[in-house]
C-alpha cells in the first residue's frame, strides 16, 4: 500500500461536496457508519496504548474502539472472540487476536447503503485503514477473514450483507473503471472525493480520477474480486445474487482488459512498437512509483500471461509479467467460472468458457516462462517473481500477497503431488533464506520484506503467510513468537517492522494485515489446535 505520509494533506477534487443525508435523484438509502462524532480518529488512536493490558510478558494494550465507535458490529464475530478466549492459552497471543480479528469491522466500514439507481442493491465502502480509499485487493482480504463465519442471511446487519455490499461496489468500480486499483467513495455516500496528491499522466483517457483514487493497474485486483465472490458463493450458494446488478459486466471488463494486457511490445510481423493499452507516468523520487520509458513500461514479448505493471504493494514491476499475480488470477478465474456457470444470463456459458480458457493459457505461460532453475541447485526448479518473455526474470519475493510464498492459498495447486506443488516447495525453501534479496533477518523478526518499504524491514504479513503455508510445528511457533513480539507495545499488526528495532515500523493501522492475523488463528484452530493450547514462552 502507499505510505499514508504521501497522501496528506488530502484535498477535494470537487468544488461541491455531497452533504451527508442528502439523497441523489432516485436514491434509496445513504448512511455512514453509525458512530458518535466524539469518537477519536483511529489513525491517532492506534498509535497509543490503551488499557486494559494483557498479563503476558509483552503487556499488550487493548486497541479496540469503544462499542459506540465501531463501524460494524457482528454478534457472530464477538461470539468467536469469546470462544477463542477459552482456546488460546497464551494471554499475549489472545490479546493480539482480540485486537486484530475484528479490526476491519471495528474501524474500516466507512459507509453502507444502497445504490441510487436500485434500492435493492447493497453497497459497502471499506477503507484500507490509514488511507481513506477502497482498494479492491485490500477490501477483499479484509473481509476474507470472516469467510468461515459467513451464513446465508437477508439481515442488513449480517456478514452476508457486508459481503454483498462489498462485491456490488467492487463490481461497479471494475465495470466502470477497470484500470484502477483503488477508488473514491461512491456518490451515494455523501463523503466527497479526495485527491491523493500524486501527479500522474496515464492512458487510457477513460480513467476518471473522480472515481479512482490511484490509477495503478494491478492484476491482483481482479484475482481478489473473484476471491471475495468465491467466499460469498461457497458459504451461501446464493448464485442468483451474481446475476443481478454489475457482476457480469465486471467480469466482461476483466476479460477485455486482460486480453489487452497480454499483448507484447512489438508487432510480431513488422517489429514496429505497438501502442500500449495502458501507460502510467508519475513525478516521483522512487523507481517503484512509475513505469519505465516515460510510462510505457519496459519491452515484453507475448507469453500468454497478463501484464501487471504494478504489484500488490503498489510498486511497479521491471518485468511486467508478474508470476504470483498471474498465478492468483489463473486460479481464481476457474472458481469465478464456477459461479458464472450457475447464472441464467444468455452470455454466462460463453463467459465461463472464456474464463477457463484464459486460465489454461496463463498456466501454460507460467510453466514456460515463469519457472527457472534454482541458481544454487540447478536440479531444482523454482518460480521466478516476474518475467518479460525475452529471458529476463526477477528472482525474489515481495511480502504483499499474492506472493510466491502464498501460492498454496491462490486456488492454483490442484494436488499435493503435482509438479506445481514440487516447484512451490523448492521456491519456498529458496525465498525463506538470504538467497532472496528481500529476505530480512535480524534478532527480533525475520521474514520477507518489500521494495516498497526498503531493506531490513520484514512484513508481518509474510510471517503470517509462512504460518498458513506450513505444517511444521516448530516453524509455526517461531513465527507466532516473532509476531507477538513485533508490535512495539501497540498490539496491532504493522505493515513492516525493522528487524533490529521493533519501534521502527510503518503503518499503525493496516486493517488487511490485522484481518490476516485473525484468519491465521482460525486456520490454526482447524489444522493444529494443540498449538493454541500452549504458552509461547
Amino acid at each position: 500500500m502507499l505510505h499514508s505520509k504521501r497522501l496528506r494533506p488530502l484535498r477535494s477534487l470537487l468544488a461541491a461536496v455531497l452533504v451527508f443525508g442528502q439523497l441523489t435523484s432516485g436514491a434509496a438509502i445513504t448512511r455512514r457508519a453509525n458512530i458518535s462524532a466524539t469518537c477519536p480518529d483511529y489513525t491517532d488512536y492506534a498509535q497509543q496504548p490503551h488499557a486494559p493490558y494483557s498479563q503476558g510478558p509483552n503487556k499488550l494494550p487493548f486497541q479496540r474502539p469503544s462499542p459506540a465507535c465501531r463501524t460494524f458490529n457482528s454478534s457472530v464475530v464477538e461470539g468467536t472472540i469469546n470462544k477463542f478466549q477459552r482456546i488460546i492459552r497464551d494471554n499475549d497471543l489472545f490479546w493480539l487476536f482480540r485486537n486484530t480479528f475484528p479490526n476491519t469491522l471495528d474501524t474500516t466500514i466507512k459507509w453502507r447503503g444502497h445504490s441510487a439507481n436500485d434500492s435493492t442493491e447493497e453497497l459497502a465502502f471499506l477503507v484500507t485503514g490509514d488511507i481513506d480509499a477502497m482498494w479492491i485487493r485490500d477490501s477483499s482480504n479484509q473481509i476474507h477473514a470472516y469467510e468461515s463465519l459467513l451464513e446465508p442471511s437477508n439481515d442488513p446487519n449480517s456478514l452476508a450483507s457486508l459481503f454483498r455490499g462489498t462485491i456490488n461496489l467492487q463490481s461497479r468500480f471494475i465495470s466502470q473503471q477497470p484500470w484502477c486499483n483503488s477508488f473514491q467513495p461512491p456518490p451515494e455516500s455523501g463523503i466527497g472525493t479526495h485527491y491523493n496528491g500524486d501527479p500522474y499522466t496515464f492512458t487510457p483517457d477513460t480513467i476518471d480520477m473522480n472515481y479512482c483514487f490511484t490509477p495503478n493497474f494491478e492484476l491482483d485486483s481482479y484475482g481478489a474480486f473473484f476471491q471475495v465472490s468465491h467466499d460469498y458463493y461457497s458459504r451461501t450458494r446464493d448464485s442468483a445474487f451474481f446475476g443481478k446488478y454489475n457482476w457480469i459486466a465486471a467480469v466482461r471488463e476483466i476479460l477485455r482488459v486482460s486480453k489487452l494486457q497480454m499483448a507484447g511490445f512489438y508487432n510480431d510481423q513488422t517489429g514496429e512498437p505497438l501502442v500500449p493499452a495502458y501507460t502510467f507516468n508519475s513525478q516521483t523520487t522512487t523507481s517503484g512509483g512509475t513505469l519505465d520509458l516515460n510510462g510505457v513500461g519496459a519491452p515484453v514479448r507475448y507469453t500468454g500471461m497478463v501484464k501487471a505493471p504494478f504489484g500488490p504493494s503498489d510498486n511497479s514491476n521491471i518485468y511486467e509479467f508478474m508470476v504470483p499475480s498471474n498465478i492468483m488470477f489463473a486460479g481464481y478465474l476457474v472458481v469465478g467460472a464456477e459461479i458464472m456457470d450457475k447464472l441464467r444470463n444468455p452470455s454466462a456459458k460463453s463467459l465461463a468458457a472464456e474464463m477457463r480458457s484464459m486460465s489454461q493459457t496463463i498456466r501454460a505461460a507460467i510453466q514456460k516462462y515463469g519457472v527457472v532453475p534454482n541458481p544454487n541447485d540447478p536440479s531444482k526448479q523454482i518460480y521466478a517473481f516476474s518475467a518479460d518473455g525475452y529471458g529476463g526474470r526477477s528472482l525474489m519475493d515481495d511480502a504483499n500477497t499474492p506472493s510466491l510464498l502464498s501460492i498454496p492459498l491462490q486456488q492454483y495447486i490442484l494436488s499435493p503431488r503435482s509438479a506445481e506443488a514440487t516447484i512451490y516447495q523448492n521456491t519456498r525453501e529458496w525465498l525463506l533464506s538470504l538467497d532472496d534479496p528481500w529476505w530480512s533477518q535480524g534478532p527480533y523478526i525475520s521474514g520477507v520484506g518489500s521494495p516498497h518499504t526498503g531493506t531490513g524491514k520484514p512484513w508481518p504479513m509474510a510471517l503470517i503467510t509462512r504460518i498458513q503455508t506450513s505444517n511444521d510445528d516448530g516453524e509455526i511457533l517461531s513465527q507466532l513468537q516473532q509476531l507477538v513480539n513485533s508490535t512495539a507495545g501497540l498490539g496491532l499488526m504493522h505493515e513492516s517492522v525493522n528487524s533490529r528495532n521493533t519501534t521502527d515500523w510503518t503503518r499503525q493501522w493496516f486493517a488487511w494485515c490485522n484481518s490476516l492475523f485473525g484468519e491465521m488463528i482460525l486456520d490454526l484452530n482447524e489444522r493444529k489446535p494443540y498449538l493454541l493450547s500452549r504458552n509461547l514462552y
